[in-house]
């Protein structure tokens, strides 16, 4: 038995005017996609239990079997996995993206998408400046970095952080960390400001008309959570496309391996035909091969609808349509999975916590209502699944014997 599952992260919408009316699934061409539900089923499912924020960390967590409130410790130990970074148990690790700041409002939690080499020189700068002692900063991918705290000497248990990404075009102050501690993150955030103004990789970020890097944003804090390994709570063996470390992090932290495929990206501009042939590939070597697409979520973020149709008729044609095509070719014995991880909507540039939208076929599924996929014909299925972190054991045995 083989099992494909393809994430096009935050491509669940509501309706938007730019698009007539529809939601981006509707208004997208996907073929491929489409033969999931007319095939198989189509339900909804609560990636974000109640009481948590919507966030992918929290919302893959669910959708790879794992309930969020037993295994979910912070978003930023997951990505600290995936950079190879070790946790201490009473070490804390921070998420800190490179963000844009103009008259006091959060203009982009990207910082232009900011390159990765930009952004560890000012990483370098920030840390020689600064000096931020026990705090260590590690230089990430694009706009994403890691603070490890191994000193002992802070609680951050009862810290409050915002993600920068929930409060576009707000006042940064609204958000300003709070609780314990809360001075340490605010001290940082102010002095890379003053670092960040005049540094060489802004003033020609600013020539060339991009957004410069203005600030340090820490968030996401955590200590490092016990997961069990996915082949032993489910009997399979699993890998992992992605470009983001989250997704990364948490198949780390589950036994997974992580699958590099060149030219992979979080943006629209990532190689979609090589991220499915890799998965087309490792169907040979794995139980489970998931493919985990960013692009969606970040066009999203930036308010582009067009390009967020555009992405999901690119991970249609490049990932669903061929690992389908490899999965029919090996025979009976296969199930393929298409969800999201969450509503990100184009209107408010934010995750959303509304239920979202799956498809599945396969060995032993069959459709009882025969409709395209997209929110509304979800919705009106009678398949809901209030749990989200149930709906890989259902996807993976469901009226198998």
């Amino acid at each position: 038995m083989k099992y494909a599952i393809i994430i096009p992260d935050g491509a669940a919408d509501l309706p938007l005017d730019a698009l007539g009316g529809r939601t981006p699934f509707e208004a997208a061409d996907k073929p491929h996609t489409d033969q999931i539900s007319l095939n198989g089923r189509q339900g909804t499912v609560v990636t974000t239990p109640a009481g948590f924020p919507c966030g992918s960390d929290v919302c893959s967590m669910s959708l790879l079997g794992y309930d969020p409130a037993r295994y979910h410790t912070g978003r930023a130990p997951l990505e600290t996995a995936a950079m190879g970074i070790s946790l201490g148990h009473a070490d804390w690790s921070f998420r800190v993206n490179l963000v844009t700041v103009i008259d006091g409002k959060m203009v982009d939690h990207s910082a232009g998408q900011i390159s990765s080499d930009e952004g560890r020189q000012l990483i370098e700068a920030f840390t020689a400046a600064a000096d931020p002692g026990d705090l260590e900063l590690h230089p990430g991918v694009s706009y994403r970095n890691i603070m490890v705290d191994r000193s002992g000497q802070h609680n951050w248990t009862r810290l409050t952080t915002t993600p920068p990404h929930d409060i576009p075009d707000q006042s940064v102050r609204r958000y300003w960390p709070t609780g314990p501690n809360a001075e340490v993150l605010g001290h940082m955030i102010e002095r890379s400001g003053a670092i960040f103004e005049s540094h060489e990789i802004n003033q020609m970020r600013k020539s060339l008309g991009e957004l410069p890097a203005t600030h340090l944003w820490p968030w996401g804090q955590g200590r490092r959570p016990d997961m069990d390994f996915f082949e032993r709570r489910f009997g399979l063996h699993g890998a992992m496309i992605t470009a983001v470390d989250l997704l990364a992090g948490l198949a780390a932290l589950i036994g997974w391996d992580r699958l590099e495929v060149p030219g992979q990206t979080s943006y629209h501009d990532t190689d979609y035909a090589a991220a499915g042939q890799h998965a087309v590939e490792a169907l040979a070597l794995y139980d489970v091969v998931c493919v985990h697409v960013e692009a969606p979520d970040e066009a999203s973020h930036e308010a582009d609808p067009e390009t967020k149709v555009a992405a999901i008729e690119a991970i249609d044609k490049h990932i669903v349509g061929p690992l389908l095509k490899a999965l029919a070719k090996r025979g009976p014995d296969y199930r393929a999975l298409y969800l999201p991880d969450h509503y990100t909507t184009v209107d408010t540039r934010k995750h959303d916590p509304t239920p979202v939208p799956f498809a599945m076929c396969g060995q032993q599924i069959t459709a009882v209502v025969q409709q395209p996929f997209h929110e509304d014909n979800a919705t009106a299925s009678d398949l809901h699944i209030s749990h989200g972190h149930e709906l890989m054991e259902y996807f993976l045995f469901s009226g198998l014997t």
